[in-house]
């Protein structure tokens, strides 16, 4: 079943389910005119890191968009091939491109697939989570790479403002794998949104730090939060969610891959701790008993667009660029859907009102890399 969302419920009553190289360029890999027409018997490989397929969120919300796709192209094939070793993401690419039709990438440790890309301009690779660059870094387009990005900080912004409206201890805390901008997008907006309830809707919740798991980012810079260090780490997930729990926290936002399911279990050992699901509904991975752990889901529709974008190179129509995704694009958004969360009607008015405030502008939370912070950004003040 597809992950409803609130921008795109929005439009129905604000109801939400989810509250969006030619041969003289190196750097410009070129599409050969006779690639038009049908090819649906696409033969796709996912290449996943530090994470599999089947981690219930990340990874897995990307093979959802290829199985979806496969659905209705049954003569198309995919196949996961998993490095482990994140060191040499950019290795299993060159290893594996030959072999495949299309690849899809999901991971910031991708993105360096320039070259290789440019050398393959018959292959085409669908890239999550980061723009493509070369090997040096640089960004470049490429006629043969779809890239896309999203602004995670708006639904960790939801989030925020949803655990600090239905904390009853007054403490909530986000915890995520590793300090990639994705990642840091979550924690920022994350924290925005607790800023944001506390000083417009009334809330007084405080946010709860482990400083031995503060995070450090690709620039080298201490973010702070509660970083397990991995995506696959589920015991380490299991130290952080009940160290946080100890300390009173009752609502704890995870983005940490299959890492997370250890503050799941946490969270089910506990009494009363809810936890904030991440990149897809993940009502299902709550259930605990005849209860369920989970409050509601932040998300990002990555399985929407990886279809689309198999649906066009199927169709001839595929192009290459680097695309940012927002709540502008209804492409983010948090779970307000009636039995897949466990909100109060009078926070789901006011997640609304917040994701209104956002796709018009007013409203920009804090992200790694947009010069704001938690504490001092547009519509705060």
């Amino acid at each position: 079943m597809k992950k409803k969302i609130l921008a795109s419920l929005l439009a129905g009553a604000l109801t939400v389910s989810m509250l969006a190289g030619c041969a003289g360029n190196p750097d410009k890999g070129s599409k050969d005119s006779s690639d038009s027409g049908d090819k649906s018997g696409l033969n796709i490989c996912i290449l996943t890191a530090d994470g599999t397929i089947d981690d219930g969120s990340y990874n897995e919300n990307c093979y959802d968009g290829i199985v979806d796709f496969i659905d209705e192209n049954p003569d198309a094939t995919v196949k996961e091939v998993n490095t482990a070793d994140l060191s040499q993401c950019i290795q299993a690419v060159q290893d594996t491109i030959a072999d495949y039709d299309v690849l899809v990438l999901p991971g910031y440790n991708f993105a360096a697939i320039g070259e290789i890309a440019a050398d393959n301009p018959d292959k085409d690779i669908i890239l999550v989570d980061s723009a493509v660059t070369n090997s040096d870094g640089t960004e470049v387009e490429l006629d043969n790479v779809y890239s896309m990005t999203f602004t995670e900080q708006e639904s960790g912004f939801l989030a925020g403002i949803a655990a600090a409206l239905e904390t009853k201890t007054g403490k909530v805390a986000v915890v995520n794998g590793i300090a990639y901008p994705s990642n840091t997008n979550y924690q920022f907006g994350f924290e925005s949104g607790v800023a944001y309830a506390n000083a417009k809707y009334g809330s007084s919740a405080e946010l709860v730090e482990l400083p031995s798991y503060a995070g450090t980012d690709m620039n080298g810079e201490n973010v702070g939060g509660n970083y397990i260090g991995s995506f696959s780490d589920v015991a380490t997930g299991k130290v952080i969610g009940d160290t946080l729990i100890d300390q009173g926290v009752d609502i704890i936002f995870v983005a940490a891959g299959a890492g997370g399911m250890g503050v799941f279990t946490s969270a089910k050992e506990s009494t009363d701790a809810k936890v904030i699901g991440v990149d897809v509904d993940q009502y299902d991975d709550g259930v605990n008993g005849d209860s369920n752990i989970i409050l509601t889901s932040a998300l990002k529709k990555m399985d929407v667009v990886v279809y689309n974008e198999l649906n066009l190179i199927k169709e001839g129509k595929f192009e290459g660029k680097n695309e940012i995704l927002s709540s502008s694009t209804d492409s983010v958004g948090i779970v307000t859907e009636e039995g897949r969360q466990q909100l109060s009607q009078g926070t789901i008015d006011k997640l609304n009102e917040s994701y209104d405030l956002m796709k018009e502008g007013t409203v920009v939370p804090a992200s790694g890399d947009n010069g704001y912070t938690p504490d001092d950004f547009p519509g705060l003040k």
